[in-house]
């Protein structure tokens, strides 16, 4: 009995909490008891009370200076007026996500449409600093008529690069050349497809509908039924189809609003005043994308944080905890179904299930018996040791580079000239021989000279000047006057006892002057008399 409430209360433990909110529970094993991990993620909720948003370009807020307005209902009842400096009287964008009170419906308001022809272009930028997941349908609230022709863009890089999420126009052939579609029209081959639809840009009076929405429940049904009873296919399609699960992730949104509500007709330029853009709410359903290794995401110090599990760490749990690198960093998993898998980052040198971890550079693992550890295989990268955490001899580490890096490893290119051997030290300097230098050895040391290696100059200005006269060479040799020899020119040519007093003449060899006289005779005998 006892053991039935008990499986009761986990049941209803496990409804309450849903799927893969639950990151790790203890469990009982002969061994006691220890924790079971599981992927998890954040509940969903509402990011319109996280969001910061943006209005651009300057002025276009109605206010300042304050103007007269009218609807689309009543054309010429233009009594309404938007003026910045009243309170009472004010639209500022911040109401665009205030939650109304007493059933007052407060808005943003943009100013009238005075310049036309000149169109009337809004901005609206919503971010969050955080990358999220959508899990319902974007809506947004127009007061006093849905525009016409708007987009919706995301960017999933903080705004740096925008592309589209879905276009929406009254005639979309005519805004922008694309076939009007739904989402039901969609398949699961092309269900991240980017469409135009024109269901909310055609006018059906103000109050009978005031909402557009990006669908997002219409796209997850394809997979998951049209009451989504199946999530487990859809997470299964998150896992396996490209593209999918970062179709639905996004850190900013933006509103590109391009022509006003028109009230069904052609714009009447003899009344421009009801012409303009109010919105009352945008309502984001999403969840902090923690890349399965959170169940809970808080504000801190003005951003959403992820509060990460499985020893990962950054806001969206997207690396691994220092100390923690011997499994590399892995988003969770979904499947199998009903609690994915964690893929948690481990200790350098603890095993991993049955698995040795080898950062990434080998998927191969033998157990050495007579030593009792699991050792990595044939590791990549120029990598070596029982992780594939060291680098073969004849590289070093790069320390801007992770440990599961593929090019974690450098090769050391010592001079096979210069250096004692090809390997170097962990900062990529090679053993030099004598007289070489650099992290290479590859250049000489003062008193050297390069020549397929470094030798002792011979001659310098410093150390062994030339004597007699001679110049030094390249700090090879010196270059010696006629009347001395030797390697610094020390010796004199004049051999002891002899007389030297021609030593400063030229000396011919014994064939120049038989070559000298020949040449002689030859020119006698050429010469006419």
């Amino acid at each position: 009995m006892l053991l039935q409430v008990v499986l009761l209360l986990l049941h209803c433990l496990a409804s309450t909490l849903g799927q893969y909110e639950l990151c790790k529970s203890l469990v009982s094993t002969d061994e006691g008891s220890v924790w079971e991990h599981y992927a998890c993620q954040p509940k969903s909720a509402s990011m319109k009370d996280y969001m910061r948003i943006k209005v651009d370009p300057p002025g276009i807020t109605c206010g300042n200076p304050p103007e007269r307005f009218c609807t689309l209902e009543n054309p010429y009842l233009c009594s309404d007026e938007c003026d910045a400096s009243n309170p009472d009287l004010a639209h500022p964008p911040q109401l665009m996500q205030d939650r109304e009170r007493n059933g007052l419906i407060t808005y943003w308001q943009t100013v009238t449409w005075r310049r036309h022809p000149e169109p009337l272009l809004a901005n609206i930028t919503m971010s969050w600093n955080k990358s999220l997941e959508l899990t319902d349908d974007i809506q947004i609230t127009f007061e006093y008529g849905r525009p016409t022709i708007m987009i919706l863009d995301k960017s999933m890089d903080h705004g740096h690069s925008w592309q589209p999420y879905q276009f929406y126009a009254d005639d979309c052939l005519d805004a922008f050349n694309m076939q009007p579609k739904r989402v039901r029209d969609l398949s699961p081959a092309n269900i991240t497809r980017v469409i135009c639809t024109e269901h909310y840009s055609r006018w059906v009076g103000s109050k009978n509908d005031k909402n557009v929405k990006f669908e997002v429940r219409a796209r997850f049904a394809v997979f998951a039924g049209s009451r989504l009873q199946n999530m487990d296919s859809l997470y299964t399609r998150m896992e396996s189809m490209k593209g999918l699960r970062d179709f639905f992730t996004f850190t900013n949104l933006r509103l590109r609003l391009l022509r006003p509500a028109l009230g069904g007709t052609y714009v009447q330029r003899d009344n421009l005043l009801k012409y303009f853009y109010a919105i009352s709410n945008i309502d984001v359903p999403a969840r902090c994308k923690c890349n399965l290794h959170a169940s809970q995401c808080l504000l801190q110090d003005g951003n959403l944080q992820c509060q990460c599990e499985h020893n990962t760490t950054g806001q969206d749990c997207q690396r691994c905890k220092k100390g923690f690198k011997a499994k590399s960093w892995k988003a969770g998993s979904y499947l199998p179904a009903p609690n994915g898998t964690p893929n948690i980052c481990t200790i350098a040198g603890s095993p991993s299930g049955s698995n040795c971890e080898c950062y990434g550079h080998s998927n191969r693992c033998s157990y050495i018996d007579y030593l009792n550890i699991i050792t990595c295989v044939s590791c990549k990268h120029n990598t070596r040791g029982q992780n594939c955490q060291h680098c073969r001899l004849g590289y070093f580490r790069n320390a801007s580079a992770e440990l599961d890096d593929e090019s974690v490893c450098i090769e050391c290119n010592c001079n096979q000239m210069g250096s004692v051997h090809d390997r170097c030290n962990s900062t990529g300097f090679c053993q030099c021989k004598d007289g070489a230098t650099g992290a290479k050895c590859d250049d000489c040391v003062p008193g050297y000279y390069w020549k397929q290696g470094c030798y002792p100059n011979l001659c310098d200005e410093e150390m062994l000047l030339c004597q007699n006269g001679g110049t030094c060479y390249q700090n090879q040799k010196c270059i010696c006057p006629p009347e001395f020899k030797g390697v610094l020119c020390q010796h004199s040519r004049c051999e002891a006892g002899k007389d030297c007093n021609t030593a400063s003449s030229p000396h011919f060899s014994t064939a120049t002057l038989l070559l000298c006289t020949l040449l002689g005779h030859l020119l006698t005998r050429l010469t006419p008399h």
